[in-house]
C-alpha cells in the first residue's frame, strides 16, 4: 500500500474505459455463481481422440492451452456460428472448478483443491487449428475465440471414476466414453498444470475430449452431459 493510501481507496477507483463485467457461472441448486477468473484446457486427453487426431496418446506429457474467461457460455444459450471457420467443431468434456489455489500440488492433494465439477463443451475452429499446427504456431485464433466454452452449473458432487461422458447433436449421440478413458487423471492434471501456473480459486480446468469430434452447423441442437452433472444444451445460431 503507499505512503497515505487508505485501505479503502481502491473503492473509488477510477477506470478509463468500462471494466469487464466479472465472468461466472451458476452452480446448481442455488442463487450463488462461481466467478470465473481463468480458463485452461488439455489437449489429447482420451486415447481414442488422441488417435483420431493422428497422434500416438503416450507420446508426450499433458499439453495446455487457455480460453478467455469472457468465452464461457450458459446452458440454454444460443450461440452464433463462430466467425473466421467454416469448420466450426464440438468437444465435450468434464470441467473442473478450483476452490483453492496452489503451485506444484501433489498429486495426492490434488482433489482437496476442486470446488465443484460440471460439463463443458470446448469449441474448436477445426480448420484454424489444422493451420496452426502445420505452422508450428499457438492455437489461440482455433480454440479462444467469443462463446467457445459453453458450461452447464457447476455441483459439487464429483461424477464417479467410471461415468459416461456423451454428446449428442439433434438428438443422435456422437459422443461416448468413460471417465476412466482419460489417459491423465483429474489429480494428475492439476499436479502437471500447478507447475506451470499457479493455480487460483475461480480457475476452471477443462480436462480433455473423447473420440467422435465433429462438425456442427446453424441451426443444430447440442447436448451433453456427465453421470449426476447437470446437463448442458445450446444452439447454434446463423452467424
Amino acid at each position: 500500500m503507499a505512503i497515505g493510501e487508505s485501505p479503502c481507496s481502491k473503492q473509488f477507483m477510477t477506470y478509463v474505459v468500462p471494466p469487464a463485467a466479472q465472468a461466472s457461472v451458476p452452480v446448481a441448486g442455488s442463487d450463488a455463481r462461481f466467478p470465473v477468473r481463468r480458463i485452461f484446457c488439455v489437449g489429447r486427453n482420451y486415447a481414442d481422440h488422441v488417435r483420431e487426431m493422428g497422434n500416438d496418446p503416450k507420446e508426450e506429457p499433458p499439453i495446455f492451452f487457455t480460453k478467455p474467461a469472457d468465452a464461457v457460455v450458459e446452458n440454454g444459450t444460443e450461440i452464433a456460428y463462430a466467425a473466421n471457420t467454416s469448420n466450426l467443431h464440438f468437444e465435450v468434456e468434464l470441467v473442473l472448478a478450483i476452490g483453492a489455489g496452489g503451485s506444484d500440488i501433489a498429486e495426492a492433494n490434488a482433489l482437496a483443491h476442486v470446488w465443484g465439477y460440471a460439463v463443458g463443451v470446448d469449441l474448436t475452429r477445426r480448420d484454424r487449428q489444422a493451420e496452426a499446427k502445420k505452422a508450428g504456431a499457438p492455437w489461440d485464433v482455433a480454440k479462444a475465440f467469443d462463446q467457445s466454452a459453453p458450461i452447464g452449473a457447476i455441483t459439487q458432487s464429483a461424477p464417479g471414476a467410471d461415468a459416461r461422458i456423451w454428446l449428442a447433436v439433434n438428438g443422435a449421440t456422437k459422443q461416448e466414453a468413460k471417465l476412466n478413458d482419460m489417459i491423465w487423471r483429474v489429480p494428475e492434471i492439476i499436479a502437471h498444470l500447478s507447475r506451470s501456473w499457479a493455480l487460483q480459486p475461480g480457475d476452471l480446468i477443462f480436462t480433455g475430449t473423447p473420440a467422435g469430434v465433429g462438425p456442427i452447423v446453424a441451426g443444430d441442437a447440442v447436448t451433453c452431459g456427465v453421470d449426476s452433472l447437470p446437463e448442458l444444451a445450446f444452439k447454434i445460431a446463423p452467424r
